[in-house]
């Protein structure tokens, strides 16, 4: 099979990646909640790429962002749901469908006027939407209530925080970071115990509890945490970094050091952090 420029040869491959037997066992095996972390690690990729002006790296990561739009419509197809025909005449419908100023009869003619068609458009497919779910039975919706206006699409981070400011809003919140400390502490004992049962459901429903208390304690004393947790990344980074330019200075790799020398190169990088901050 050769590569071509026309999405029906990209179609085949997921096809042929797939197909029982004859197929890749890592794809077949796969489905949407196993392909969803990918999905989203591909939309970040692309983010970077513009975010440091590489068209090239663009180029490829929207190619594998459309993988993973491929990915997802054929384990759809599978299940006798939707194909990636429909994905793209669902598309392009709404695209129409929200540019009647420009497909239809509408004379909104200035950006005030689009934004108002605009927001008249979605109201009604949010209610169509929700006829949709009611038919197959899906009753839970967070898109109503006081914390209906936190959308559900940010990263876990972020709307951790904006959920913990809605309701902080209303008085539910605490009236000082000590308490949290305390429930941290709590979260870190249910965690424990968590991890004794084994349970990965259990250990998984824990972990983000954790999280969640720690997001808390940021916001009342003024630290943002998805930044925060930026910063401690690329501190992680940079030390990590002086372990394995040190092992290389030795004649060493990662792969031949122990952890005990690994730690003590760490600890170093560490202290000539705060050798350097210190001057």
């Amino acid at each position: 099979m050769k590569p071509a420029k026309d999405i029906s040869r990209l179609l085949e491959i997921m096809a042929a990646l797939r197909m029982p037997v004859t197929g890749c066992p890592w794809d077949i095996e796969q489905d949407f909640q196993s392909i969803k972390p990918y999905t989203i690690e591909e939309a970040y990729e692309v983010a970077d790429a513009i975010e440091r002006g590489d068209l090239d790296d663009l180029r490829d990561e929207l190619g594998d962002l459309l993988l993973q739009v491929v990915f997802h419509a054929r384990m759809a197809e599978e299940l006798g749901e939707f194909s990636f025909g429909d994905v793209v005449e669902a598309i392009t419908a709404k695209m129409i469908r929200r540019h009647p100023h420009v497909f239809g009869t509408s004379d909104a003619d200035d950006p005030t006027k689009v934004k108002r068609q605009w927001d008249e458009i979605k109201s009604e497919e949010k209610r169509e939407r929700a006829a949709r779910r009611a038919k197959r039975g899906i009753t839970e919706d967070f898109g109503h209530g006081h914390l209906g206006e936190v959308p559900r699409v940010l990263p876990a981070l972020v709307e951790a925080l904006k959920i913990q400011q809605r309701a902080a809003k209303v008085g539910f919140d605490w009236s000082e970071p000590e308490p949290i400390l305390d429930k941290i502490e709590e979260e870190i004992g249910e965690f424990r115990t968590a991890l004794a049962s084994g349970d990965k459901a259990r250990i998984a429903d824990e972990l983000g509890d954790l999280i969640f208390a720690a997001v808390n304690i940021g916001r009342h004393v003024g630290v943002e945490p998805e930044m925060a947790l930026r910063g401690t990344n690329t501190k992680f980074r940079r030390r990590f970094a002086h372990i394995e330019t040190s092992l290389a200075a030795g004649g060493e790799s990662l792969d031949q050091a122990t952890l005990e020398r690994m730690e003590e190169l760490w600890q170093d990088a560490k202290q000539h952090e705060t050798g350097a901050a210190g001057e």
